[in-house]
């Protein structure tokens, strides 16, 4: 019998506006004292002064981080400390996308637990908890608001850290879909294809179970059916709800069963060519998933049926080889280059394969594909992909 171990927040609540409530949920948790990190570009944007006019009127006294950057780095987390140790606050707020909430999750367990960083890089489990966070995400993509995961960039290493435990579960997450309505083409996108790769992966990973798997199988027709019209419109409230609910419950489902090699190679092209994250695993899903499939047929068929890629009348060979042609045709679709097009520089891509496959092993999330890959199978996908 499989055993599923589940860590989620204590409070989760969804819907459009539903970032009006922060002040509530704060109040529900016996807190009053606030950080809020987040960046620059949400300041700009208004989506802070959403949060905060709440907040005012409320009378809950608040701080604002906005120093977060794209892929924090181990920098950017010490700024965000020392702005949390300059007042007396009791709990950080983390509003944004992936990077300002795994920065306040960050900031919260790093708070108490001593060293830099990197000493608590996967394996590793955090569990000694920081003070609460509370996490609003504005893209609908990594669904960090709900997982027991972050990732910090190492300045001296260029390396992506993996960062997990109790300590890096929320506390409270508020997830209001209007906030997307200003996302772009390419972020939109970028953060939907990070959605599916999230269900896909935790839906054929080695530690899938029933209960990660109905959210899985949940999350990936919501973004099949609905990540082109979002990208068209930015406006359709319908499509932009269904991928932020998508994204949650990717969040769940990948959270709990973990994801595998998209990711693993993933994260060493974001630490050494900063390509965005959600770009990075669509450069790599289509071949990714082609070299895995053989090795769980069934499941990868399952994900084919369920984004009407194949039919129920399909064989699982048939289904597989939709499904592989249908992720190709997304990217098309979305207009995502190979890392060719991205401006990479070709010799030091090629120069850096071996270390960014080493660096893929060493994470851990290869080893949660149907097909374990070997450093020299790792270097021959980088090698395809360009």
């Amino acid at each position: 019998m499989t055993i599923g171990r589940v860590q989620s927040p204590r409070i989760i609540r969804i819907g459009g506006g539903v970032s009006a409530e922060t002040g509530d949920v704060l109040t529900q948790l016996g807190l009053s004292r606030p950080l809020i990190v987040t960046d620059k570009t949400l300041v700009e944007l208004g989506h802070v002064a959403k949060v905060t006019d709440g907040l005012d009127a409320a009378g809950i006294p608040y701080g604002i981080f906005d120093g977060v950057i794209e892929d924090p780095t181990d920098t950017c987390l010490e700024e965000g400390l020392a702005a949390f140790g300059a007042a007396e606050f009791d709990c950080i707020i983390g509003l944004g996308g992936g990077s300002p909430m795994d920065t306040a999750k960050a900031i919260s367990f790093m708070s108490v637990n001593p060293g830099h960083v990197r000493d608590y890089k996967a394996p590793t489990q955090i569990d000694k908890c920081g003070p609460p966070t509370i996490l609003i995400p504005t893209t609908g993509g990594t669904g960090s608001e709900l997982t027991r995961w972050c990732v910090i960039t190492d300045t001296v290493k260029t390396e992506k850290y993996n960062l997990s435990g109790l300590a890096a579960v929320a506390t409270a997450a508020i997830i209001d879909w209007e906030f997307t309505v200003t996302k772009p083409w390419r972020i939109t996108a970028d953060t939907a294809v990070d959605s599916l790769t999230h269900a896909m992966e935790a839906y054929v990973s080695r530690k899938a179970f029933a209960y990660t798997d109905a959210f899985a199988l949940s999350a990936m027709p919501l973004i099949a059916k609905h990540v082109r019209a979002a990208c068209m419109d930015g406006s359709n409230a319908q499509a932009r709800e269904g991928l932020m609910l998508a994204a949650s419950q990717a969040g769940m489902a990948f959270s709990n069963a973990s994801v595998a090699l998209v990711h693993g190679m993933s994260r060493p092209i974001g630490a050494h060519f900063h390509v965005a994250h959600g770009l990075s695993n669509a450069m790599l899903l289509p071949a990714v998933t082609a070299f895995s499939i053989d090795h769980a047929s069934r499941r990868y068929a399952d994900c084919a049926r369920v984004m009407n890629m194949a039919t129920s009348s399909d064989s699982d060979a048939v289904a597989c080889g939709k499904l592989v042609e249908g992720l190709r045709r997304l990217n098309d679709d979305l207009r995502v280059p190979a890392p060719s097009a991205q401006g990479l520089d070709k010799d030091r891509y090629f120069a850096t394969l071996p270390v960014m496959a080493q660096q893929a092993l060493a994470s851990g999330s290869p080893q949660n594909n149907p097909r374990v890959p070997t450093e020299a199978e790792i270097v021959q996908l980088y090698k395809d992909i360009w």
